[in-house]
């Protein structure tokens, strides 16, 4: 990757760019901050992944996506410095994965942003992402994901996601249990780079954190990081701690406890839940859900493999009126026995194999319950964009060559 951006003349370099890692945490906090660097006036890239329906949700410049024709043009442009980067070794060929690195370097370079947010896709140390220098770091969450990738501890992982600490960089430190907090810690000492904790920072008290448009305990740390990093940034941006929470109050962020009102009459709700921490969260959420509507919602699931199923049924179970199970049209998916294994045998609701089809046979139409119902599709982002594909009729650029992430 470092080749990569080489052959590309370093668009990177062109602007000030902040570098977000975590479990869980790190996509909501870069929508955050890029809804209030644009809030303050300042032109925004913004580099996620993966993509809910269309890959050019990966790049955005003031959150206006890449489109098709400009996707097209800048893998043709590409295309020739990634032979050039491959021809000595083809194993140094840049994966799909470094292309949209790479495209969003460029891309943000051309639009002459003001700042940029990259968020890493897997761990930190070795991501394409980390070839960057940022003005600051920020570590959102540690938590038990991608352990066959990552390692199978809390600090081994802390110490792959460490590692986009760069000498004499700030870095922010989110919400990280005490094992992980020391790795980091110490990474960042051996790097003399600052670190600023949220947790200290504001306490142990929710009260006290910021509150945001997006539902979830977990959102208002997620918008304290945001904040503590406007703090450390505002002498360079002036402007953005006086707007941060203002703009905490209309972050768009698709798929984390999204509302739609279908034309059917239901009410659908999309929450991504894809390790055992985020799972924790799906509890806490659907038991305030259970409390406002009065009564259980219904429940579609499916993810990416069993050791996310062991996590995710339970919790979907414990709130279900029914529950609905689909596999994901990635390879990696969890089949109906993975996820039907991690059922309770005791539950006394009904618990039916599906697919996206059947439940959601076109955009004006849910086969599930009765108007005026309420339904949580829950699980992999890759089966919320599927879902999104069917309610918006359009068809998801989704396939499993262009979903790269274990």
């Amino acid at each position: 990757m470092a080749d990569f951006v080489e052959a590309l003349g370093r668009p990177d370099k062109a602007y000030p760019i902040i570098h977000v890692a975590g479990t869980n945490g790190k996509g909501s906090t870069a929508a955050m901050l890029e809804r209030i660097f644009r809030a303050a006036g300042y032109k925004t890239g913004l580099f996620t992944s993966p993509h809910l329906v269309f890959l050019g949700e990966r790049i955005q410049v003031n959150r206006e996506p890449l489109t098709p024709e400009l996707i097209t043009e800048l893998i043709s442009e590409l295309y020739v410095h990634a032979k050039s980067v491959g021809r000595a070794n083809a194993e140094n060929h840049p994966t799909f994965f470094e292309f949209m690195v790479a495209m969003g370097m460029l891309h943000f370079k051309r639009e002459q942003v003001d700042i940029a947010i990259f968020e890493t896709g897997l761990g930190g140390r070795l991501d394409a992402t980390n070839v960057v220098t940022p003005e600051v770091s920020i570590i959102t969450s540690i938590g038990l994901d991608h352990t066959n990738i990552l390692g199978d501890t809390v600090e081994q992982i802390a110490g792959e996601k460490a590692g986009i600490i760069k000498p004499g960089k700030p870095v922010i430190m989110g919400r990280v249990p005490n094992q992980g907090a020391d790795v980091i810690l110490q990474v960042a000492k051996e790097n003399d780079a600052p670190v600023t904790s949220v947790q200290e920072t504001y306490g142990d008290a929710l009260e006290a954190y910021p509150e945001t448009n997006l539902f979830g305990t977990f959102q208002r740390w997620n918008a304290a990081t945001a904040i503590t990093c406007c703090k450390l940034l505002d002498s360079q941006f002036p402007g953005i701690e006086d707007v941060s929470e203002t703009a905490l109050q209309s972050v768009d962020w698709p798929g984390r406890w999204q509302r739609l009102e279908l034309p059917c009459g239901r009410n659908l709700i999309l929450d991504a839940t894809h390790n055992p921490e985020g799972s924790f969260f799906l509890d806490e959420n659907l038991g305030a859900l259970e409390t406002e509507l009065g009564r259980k919602p219904w429940i579609v699931a499916g993810t990416l493999g069993e050791f996310r199923a062991q996590f995710l049924m339970p919790v979907a179970a414990r709130h279900a009126r029914g529950l609905y199970l689909l596999e994901t049209q990635q390879p990696r998916t969890a089949t109906f026995d993975d996820l039907r294994k991690w059922v309770p045998g005791h539950s006394d609701f009904p618990v039916e194999n599906s697919d996206k089809e059947t439940l959601f046979p076109d955009q004006h139409t849910c086969a599930i319950g009765e108007p005026g119902d309420t339904i949580v599709v829950t699980g992999s982002i890759y089966l919320l964009g599927e879902v999104l594909e069917r309610l918006t009729g359009q068809e998801a650029e989704s396939g499993a060559a262009l979903q790269d992430l274990p």
